[in-house]
Protein backbone atom coordinates (compact mmCIF):
# COMPACT_ATOMS: atom_id res chain seq x y z
CA UNK A 1 0.00 0.00 0.00
CA UNK A 2 2.91 2.34 0.72
CA UNK A 3 4.75 1.75 -2.59
CA UNK A 4 1.49 2.26 -4.62
CA UNK A 5 0.92 5.52 -2.87
CA UNK A 6 4.69 6.13 -3.60
CA UNK A 7 4.40 5.34 -6.93
CA UNK A 8 0.96 7.78 -7.07
CA UNK A 9 2.79 11.07 -5.99
CA UNK A 10 5.63 10.16 -8.70
CA UNK A 11 2.92 9.95 -11.41
CA UNK A 12 1.26 13.18 -10.34
CA UNK A 13 4.42 15.35 -9.42
CA UNK A 14 5.73 14.25 -13.28
CA UNK A 15 2.09 15.00 -14.70
CA UNK A 16 2.63 18.36 -12.93
CA UNK A 17 5.87 18.96 -14.20
CA UNK A 18 4.58 18.03 -17.71
CA UNK A 19 1.76 20.19 -17.40
CA UNK A 20 4.03 23.14 -16.38
CA UNK A 21 7.05 22.90 -18.21
CA UNK A 22 4.09 22.52 -21.73
CA UNK A 23 2.93 25.90 -20.53
CA UNK A 24 6.51 27.09 -20.02
CA UNK A 25 7.51 26.39 -23.52
CA UNK A 26 3.77 27.59 -25.14
CA UNK A 27 4.23 31.33 -23.55
CA UNK A 28 7.79 31.29 -24.94
CA UNK A 29 6.59 30.99 -28.36
CA UNK A 30 8.37 27.79 -29.15
CA UNK A 31 7.98 24.07 -28.00
CA UNK A 32 11.39 23.23 -28.57
CA UNK A 33 12.77 20.48 -29.88
CA UNK A 34 15.55 17.74 -29.09
CA UNK A 35 18.18 16.84 -31.64
CA UNK A 36 19.78 13.36 -31.13
CA UNK A 37 22.60 11.72 -33.69
CA UNK A 38 24.46 8.44 -34.19
CA UNK A 39 26.41 8.16 -36.84
CA UNK A 40 24.77 8.50 -39.76
CA UNK A 41 21.06 7.97 -37.90
CA UNK A 42 19.64 11.30 -36.39
CA UNK A 43 16.43 11.90 -34.53
CA UNK A 44 15.00 15.47 -34.47
CA UNK A 45 11.53 15.99 -32.16
CA UNK A 46 9.92 17.96 -29.77
CA UNK A 47 10.90 18.30 -26.04
CA UNK A 48 7.62 18.04 -24.76
CA UNK A 49 7.47 14.71 -27.13
CA UNK A 50 10.44 13.78 -25.97
CA UNK A 51 10.14 14.33 -22.29
CA UNK A 52 6.51 11.73 -22.86
CA UNK A 53 9.16 9.39 -24.65
CA UNK A 54 11.29 9.44 -20.93
CA UNK A 55 8.69 9.18 -18.86
CA UNK A 56 7.17 6.10 -20.56
CA UNK A 57 11.00 4.56 -20.73
CA UNK A 58 11.73 5.06 -17.25
CA UNK A 59 8.35 3.72 -15.65
CA UNK A 60 8.75 0.63 -18.36
CA UNK A 61 11.86 0.16 -16.88
CA UNK A 62 10.67 0.48 -13.40
CA UNK A 63 7.52 -2.03 -14.08
CA UNK A 64 10.19 -4.30 -16.13
CA UNK A 65 12.77 -4.35 -12.67
CA UNK A 66 9.87 -4.58 -9.99
CA UNK A 67 8.50 -7.60 -12.67
CA UNK A 68 11.76 -9.42 -12.98
CA UNK A 69 12.51 -8.73 -8.95
CA UNK A 70 9.28 -10.40 -8.26
CA UNK A 71 10.31 -13.35 -10.81
CA UNK A 72 13.41 -14.01 -8.88
CA UNK A 73 11.76 -14.16 -5.42
CA UNK A 74 8.66 -16.03 -6.51
CA UNK A 75 10.25 -19.62 -5.76
CA UNK A 76 11.49 -18.75 -2.28
CA UNK A 77 8.17 -17.15 -1.58
CA UNK A 78 6.44 -20.05 -2.59
CA UNK A 79 8.77 -22.06 -0.62
CA UNK A 80 8.25 -19.84 2.76
CA UNK A 81 4.95 -20.04 1.83
CA UNK A 82 4.86 -24.15 1.83
CA UNK A 83 6.85 -24.33 5.22
CA UNK A 84 4.18 -21.68 7.11
CA UNK A 85 1.60 -24.25 5.72
CA UNK A 86 3.18 -27.00 7.25
CA UNK A 87 4.35 -25.31 10.29
CA UNK A 88 0.33 -24.54 11.29
CA UNK A 89 -0.63 -27.88 10.11
CA UNK A 90 2.36 -29.31 12.72
CA UNK A 91 1.10 -26.96 15.33
CA UNK A 92 -2.72 -28.35 14.79
CA UNK A 93 -1.28 -31.65 15.12
CA UNK A 94 0.37 -30.83 18.30
CA UNK A 95 -2.63 -29.88 19.49
CA UNK A 96 -4.79 -32.75 18.52
CA UNK A 97 -1.57 -35.18 19.86
CA UNK A 98 -1.99 -33.67 22.91
CA UNK A 99 -5.54 -33.94 23.08
CA UNK A 100 -5.75 -37.76 21.69
CA UNK A 101 -2.80 -38.39 24.45
CA UNK A 102 -4.83 -36.85 27.04
CA UNK A 103 -7.68 -38.94 26.31
CA UNK A 104 -5.87 -42.03 26.15
CA UNK A 105 -6.20 -42.63 22.10
CA UNK A 106 -2.46 -43.43 22.19
CA UNK A 107 -2.13 -45.12 18.66
CA UNK A 108 -3.80 -41.82 16.84
CA UNK A 109 -1.26 -39.88 18.92
CA UNK A 110 1.66 -41.50 18.02
CA UNK A 111 0.54 -41.19 13.91
CA UNK A 112 -0.56 -38.08 13.84
CA UNK A 113 2.82 -36.80 16.24
CA UNK A 114 5.48 -38.74 14.33
CA UNK A 115 3.89 -38.16 11.14
CA UNK A 116 4.34 -33.53 11.65
CA UNK A 117 7.25 -33.55 13.92
CA UNK A 118 9.91 -32.97 10.89
CA UNK A 119 7.84 -29.85 9.98
CA UNK A 120 6.64 -28.39 13.89
CA UNK A 121 8.78 -25.56 15.09
CA UNK A 122 9.05 -28.09 18.49
CA UNK A 123 9.39 -31.50 17.17
CA UNK A 124 10.83 -32.47 20.48
CA UNK A 125 7.50 -32.02 22.29
CA UNK A 126 6.54 -34.15 19.13
CA UNK A 127 8.47 -37.28 20.31
CA UNK A 128 8.45 -36.80 23.86
CA UNK A 129 4.15 -37.07 23.68
CA UNK A 130 4.65 -39.60 21.17
CA UNK A 131 7.43 -41.44 23.49
CA UNK A 132 4.86 -41.52 26.61
CA UNK A 133 2.12 -42.21 24.10
CA UNK A 134 3.93 -45.47 23.02
CA UNK A 135 4.92 -46.40 26.92
CA UNK A 136 0.98 -45.73 27.75
CA UNK A 137 -0.03 -48.78 25.53
CA UNK A 138 2.98 -51.04 26.26
CA UNK A 139 5.62 -50.35 22.83
CA UNK A 140 8.59 -49.64 24.33
CA UNK A 141 10.91 -50.54 21.55
CA UNK A 142 8.71 -47.94 19.60
CA UNK A 143 9.25 -45.41 23.00
CA UNK A 144 12.87 -45.51 22.67
CA UNK A 145 12.54 -44.73 19.28
CA UNK A 146 10.68 -41.77 19.36
CA UNK A 147 13.32 -40.66 22.59
CA UNK A 148 16.14 -41.59 20.29
CA UNK A 149 14.81 -38.98 17.30
CA UNK A 150 14.34 -36.50 20.13
CA UNK A 151 17.63 -36.66 20.96
CA UNK A 152 18.58 -35.99 17.45
CA UNK A 153 16.31 -33.08 16.72
CA UNK A 154 16.71 -31.65 20.57
CA UNK A 155 21.11 -31.73 20.93
CA UNK A 156 21.07 -29.00 23.71
CA UNK A 157 17.63 -30.57 25.28
CA UNK A 158 19.67 -33.62 26.78
CA UNK A 159 18.01 -32.87 30.21
CA UNK A 160 14.94 -32.69 28.97
CA UNK A 161 14.86 -36.04 26.92
CA UNK A 162 17.24 -38.05 29.73
CA UNK A 163 14.52 -37.27 32.23
CA UNK A 164 11.67 -38.50 30.18
CA UNK A 165 13.62 -41.81 29.19
CA UNK A 166 14.60 -41.81 33.07
CA UNK A 167 10.63 -40.96 34.04
CA UNK A 168 9.60 -43.92 31.51
CA UNK A 169 11.71 -46.07 32.59
CA UNK A 170 10.44 -46.18 35.93
CA UNK A 171 6.58 -45.74 35.21
CA UNK A 172 8.17 -49.19 33.06
CA UNK A 173 9.51 -50.82 36.02
CA UNK A 174 12.87 -50.66 34.31
CA UNK A 175 15.24 -49.36 37.22
CA UNK A 176 18.79 -50.18 36.00
CA UNK A 177 17.87 -48.46 32.65
CA UNK A 178 16.10 -45.31 34.86
CA UNK A 179 19.70 -45.60 37.16
CA UNK A 180 21.74 -45.81 34.08
CA UNK A 181 20.17 -42.55 32.87
CA UNK A 182 20.26 -40.03 35.63
CA UNK A 183 23.36 -41.23 36.66
CA UNK A 184 24.53 -39.84 33.42
CA UNK A 185 22.26 -36.96 34.18
CA UNK A 186 23.59 -36.23 37.70
CA UNK A 187 26.96 -36.08 36.31
CA UNK A 188 26.05 -33.30 33.54
CA UNK A 189 24.17 -31.20 35.98
CA UNK A 190 24.35 -31.96 39.55
CA UNK A 191 22.21 -29.26 40.93
CA UNK A 192 19.39 -30.03 38.56
CA UNK A 193 16.14 -30.87 41.35
CA UNK A 194 14.20 -32.76 38.65
CA UNK A 195 17.17 -35.63 38.31
CA UNK A 196 17.83 -35.16 42.31
CA UNK A 197 13.78 -36.57 42.63
CA UNK A 198 13.89 -38.87 40.05
CA UNK A 199 16.77 -40.31 41.37
CA UNK A 200 16.06 -40.33 45.31
CA UNK A 201 12.90 -42.42 43.80
CA UNK A 202 14.96 -44.97 42.21
CA UNK A 203 17.63 -45.69 44.68
CA UNK A 204 14.28 -46.50 46.41
CA UNK A 205 13.17 -48.95 44.02
CA UNK A 206 16.24 -50.75 43.92
CA UNK A 207 17.25 -50.38 47.39
CA UNK A 208 20.26 -48.81 47.20
CA UNK A 209 19.98 -47.37 50.52
CA UNK A 210 23.78 -46.40 50.77
CA UNK A 211 23.46 -44.51 47.97
CA UNK A 212 20.49 -42.45 49.24
CA UNK A 213 21.59 -41.22 52.24
CA UNK A 214 24.62 -39.66 50.10
CA UNK A 215 22.20 -37.85 47.87
CA UNK A 216 20.33 -36.92 51.37
CA UNK A 217 22.13 -33.35 51.25
CA UNK A 218 21.83 -32.72 47.69
CA UNK A 219 17.66 -33.27 48.19
CA UNK A 220 18.10 -30.93 51.15
CA UNK A 221 20.51 -28.01 49.67
CA UNK A 222 18.26 -27.66 46.27
CA UNK A 223 15.20 -28.10 48.06
CA UNK A 224 13.84 -30.54 45.85
CA UNK A 225 12.13 -32.36 48.37
CA UNK A 226 9.50 -30.58 52.19
CA UNK A 227 11.34 -31.30 55.04
CA UNK A 228 8.61 -33.35 56.09
CA UNK A 229 9.22 -35.33 53.26
CA UNK A 230 13.23 -35.11 53.66
CA UNK A 231 12.39 -36.70 57.61
CA UNK A 232 10.47 -39.81 56.24
CA UNK A 233 13.24 -40.50 53.62
CA UNK A 234 16.02 -40.11 56.30
CA UNK A 235 14.54 -42.42 58.45
CA UNK A 236 13.74 -44.76 56.01
CA UNK A 237 17.24 -45.21 54.91
CA UNK A 238 18.33 -45.53 58.03
CA UNK A 239 16.14 -47.89 58.78
CA UNK A 240 17.05 -50.30 55.98
CA UNK A 241 20.94 -49.61 56.35
CA UNK A 242 20.33 -51.08 60.13
CA UNK A 243 18.11 -54.00 58.87
CA UNK A 244 21.45 -54.41 55.89
CA UNK A 245 24.05 -54.78 59.01
CA UNK A 246 21.78 -56.80 61.13
CA UNK A 247 21.04 -59.55 58.91
CA UNK A 248 25.27 -59.37 57.85
CA UNK A 249 25.83 -59.27 61.57
CA UNK A 250 28.08 -56.27 61.49
CA UNK A 251 28.22 -55.39 64.90
CA UNK A 252 30.44 -52.10 63.96
CA UNK A 253 28.47 -51.28 60.87
CA UNK A 254 25.56 -50.72 63.35
CA UNK A 255 27.56 -49.13 66.05
CA UNK A 256 28.93 -46.28 63.33
CA UNK A 257 25.06 -46.09 61.56
CA UNK A 258 23.86 -45.50 65.43
CA UNK A 259 26.48 -42.95 66.37
CA UNK A 260 26.00 -40.74 62.60
CA UNK A 261 22.28 -41.17 62.91
CA UNK A 262 20.46 -37.50 63.74
CA UNK A 263 18.62 -37.58 67.14
CA UNK A 264 15.01 -36.93 65.99
CA UNK A 265 15.21 -40.48 64.08
CA UNK A 266 16.90 -42.01 67.56
CA UNK A 267 14.28 -41.23 69.29
CA UNK A 268 11.59 -43.00 66.66
CA UNK A 269 10.27 -46.37 68.12
CA UNK A 270 10.98 -48.55 65.03
CA UNK A 271 14.26 -47.34 64.50
CA UNK A 272 15.68 -48.08 67.89
CA UNK A 273 14.08 -51.24 68.59
CA UNK A 274 15.89 -52.30 65.19
CA UNK A 275 18.84 -51.07 66.52
CA UNK A 276 18.74 -52.76 69.73
CA UNK A 277 17.13 -55.88 68.48
CA UNK A 278 20.70 -56.21 65.92
CA UNK A 279 22.82 -55.30 68.67
CA UNK A 280 20.94 -57.90 71.35
CA UNK A 281 21.09 -60.58 68.40
CA UNK A 282 24.98 -59.93 67.49
CA UNK A 283 25.47 -60.84 71.28
CA UNK A 284 26.49 -56.92 72.30
CA UNK A 285 23.03 -56.55 74.36
CA UNK A 286 25.27 -55.33 77.39
CA UNK A 287 26.87 -52.80 75.49
CA UNK A 288 23.44 -50.77 74.68
CA UNK A 289 21.69 -51.71 78.19
CA UNK A 290 22.20 -48.37 79.62
CA UNK A 291 21.05 -47.01 76.62
CA UNK A 292 17.91 -49.18 76.33
CA UNK A 293 17.51 -48.25 79.76
CA UNK A 294 17.26 -44.44 79.26
CA UNK A 295 15.32 -44.71 75.50
CA UNK A 296 12.51 -46.96 77.64
CA UNK A 297 12.19 -44.53 80.71
CA UNK A 298 11.72 -41.55 78.14
CA UNK A 299 9.66 -43.37 75.68
CA UNK A 300 7.92 -46.21 77.64
CA UNK A 301 7.23 -49.04 74.48
CA UNK A 302 6.56 -53.24 74.86
CA UNK A 303 8.83 -53.53 72.31
CA UNK A 304 12.25 -52.37 73.64
CA UNK A 305 10.72 -53.45 77.00
CA UNK A 306 10.63 -57.03 75.88
CA UNK A 307 14.37 -56.26 73.80
CA UNK A 308 15.56 -55.10 77.30
CA UNK A 309 14.25 -58.64 79.09
CA UNK A 310 16.04 -60.81 76.21
CA UNK A 311 19.22 -58.97 76.97
CA UNK A 312 22.22 -61.15 78.17
CA UNK A 313 23.14 -58.90 81.12
CA UNK A 314 26.79 -59.10 83.11
CA UNK A 315 24.71 -58.12 86.12
CA UNK A 316 21.30 -59.65 86.17
CA UNK A 317 20.67 -58.88 89.75
CA UNK A 318 20.79 -55.16 88.12
CA UNK A 319 18.82 -55.51 85.80
CA UNK A 320 15.72 -56.87 87.26
CA UNK A 321 16.15 -54.43 89.96
CA UNK A 322 15.73 -51.82 87.27
CA UNK A 323 12.99 -53.20 86.11
CA UNK A 324 11.27 -53.84 89.27
CA UNK A 325 11.75 -49.96 89.67
CA UNK A 326 9.62 -49.44 86.52
CA UNK A 327 6.64 -50.84 88.45
CA UNK A 328 6.18 -47.45 90.51
CA UNK A 329 4.51 -45.81 87.16
CA UNK A 330 3.25 -49.30 85.36
CA UNK A 331 2.09 -51.63 88.44
CA UNK A 332 -1.21 -53.02 85.32
CA UNK A 333 1.76 -53.07 83.14
CA UNK A 334 1.14 -57.17 81.94
CA UNK A 335 4.26 -56.91 79.37
CA UNK A 336 6.58 -55.46 82.20
CA UNK A 337 5.73 -58.46 84.88
CA UNK A 338 6.12 -60.98 82.26
CA UNK A 339 9.64 -59.40 81.67
CA UNK A 340 10.25 -59.66 85.36
CA UNK A 341 9.35 -63.04 85.55
CA UNK A 342 11.58 -64.30 82.77
CA UNK A 343 14.40 -62.04 84.46
CA UNK A 344 13.72 -63.83 87.98
CA UNK A 345 13.54 -67.35 85.91
CA UNK A 346 17.07 -66.16 85.40
CA UNK A 347 18.23 -65.37 88.94
CA UNK A 348 16.69 -68.73 89.59
CA UNK A 349 13.87 -67.23 91.92
CA UNK A 350 11.56 -69.49 91.02
CA UNK A 351 9.09 -68.22 93.30
CA UNK A 352 8.90 -64.31 92.10
CA UNK A 353 8.94 -65.74 88.65
CA UNK A 354 5.37 -67.64 89.13
CA UNK A 355 3.95 -64.76 91.12
CA UNK A 356 5.30 -62.00 88.86
CA UNK A 357 3.70 -64.07 85.47
CA UNK A 358 0.26 -64.88 86.95
CA UNK A 359 0.39 -61.69 87.64
CA UNK A 360 0.46 -60.61 83.83
CA UNK A 361 -1.69 -63.27 83.21
CA UNK A 362 -4.67 -61.83 85.52
CA UNK A 363 -3.91 -58.52 83.84
CA UNK A 364 -4.32 -59.78 80.12
CA UNK A 365 -3.45 -63.35 78.84
CA UNK A 366 -0.30 -63.78 76.62
CA UNK A 367 1.33 -66.55 75.30
CA UNK A 368 5.05 -65.49 76.19
CA UNK A 369 4.00 -65.85 80.13
CA UNK A 370 1.93 -69.46 79.91
CA UNK A 371 5.61 -70.37 77.88
CA UNK A 372 7.31 -69.42 80.74
CA UNK A 373 5.47 -70.79 83.33
CA UNK A 374 5.27 -73.75 81.60
CA UNK A 375 9.21 -73.93 81.09
CA UNK A 376 9.09 -73.04 84.99
CA UNK A 377 6.74 -76.13 85.73
CA UNK A 378 9.11 -78.38 83.40
CA UNK A 379 12.01 -77.34 85.53
CA UNK A 380 10.25 -78.49 89.08
CA UNK A 381 9.32 -81.67 87.41
CA UNK A 382 5.65 -81.04 87.49
CA UNK A 383 4.65 -81.77 83.85
CA UNK A 384 0.79 -81.91 84.29
CA UNK A 385 1.04 -78.59 85.10
CA UNK A 386 3.49 -77.51 82.14
CA UNK A 387 1.08 -79.22 79.75
CA UNK A 388 -1.78 -77.51 80.83
CA UNK A 389 0.40 -74.10 81.15
CA UNK A 390 1.24 -74.64 77.14
CA UNK A 391 -2.44 -75.86 76.11
CA UNK A 392 -3.77 -72.72 77.78
CA UNK A 393 -0.87 -70.91 75.51
CA UNK A 394 -1.48 -72.44 72.22
CA UNK A 395 -5.41 -71.90 72.54
CA UNK A 396 -4.41 -68.52 72.71
CA UNK A 397 -2.19 -68.19 70.18
CA UNK A 398 -5.09 -69.72 67.98
CA UNK A 399 -7.35 -67.45 68.92
CA UNK A 400 -5.50 -64.54 68.19
CA UNK A 401 -4.75 -66.63 64.66
CA UNK A 402 -8.15 -67.03 63.77
CA UNK A 403 -9.20 -63.43 64.66
CA UNK A 404 -6.19 -62.07 62.61
CA UNK A 405 -7.41 -64.44 59.93
CA UNK A 406 -11.29 -62.62 60.04
CA UNK A 407 -10.14 -59.21 60.17
CA UNK A 408 -8.31 -60.05 57.15
CA UNK A 409 -10.78 -61.51 55.27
Amino acid sequence: MTKMLFLLIILGGLGAAGFYGSEFLTHLNGSGYVLIGIDQWSLETSLIVFMGILIVVFFGMYIGFRLLGWTLRLPKQIKKRVATNKLNISQQALIKGLIDSAEGNWENAEDILIKHASHSGAPLIHYLTAARAAQSRGAFDKRDEYLQFAAEHGSDSEIAVGLTQAELNLSGEQYDEALKTLTRLHSLNPKQANVLRLLHLTYQKVGDWQALRSLIPSLNTHKVLMEAELKLIETEVFSNLLKEAAERRDRNALQTLWSEMPMSIKVMRGVAAIYFAAMIDVGAGANIEDELVKNLSANWNDTLLVLFGNIASLNPAVQLEIAERWLIGHTNDAILLMVLGKLSVQLVDYAKAQRYLQQSISIEPNVQSYRLLGDLALTQNDALAASQFYKQGLELASGELVNRIEYLG
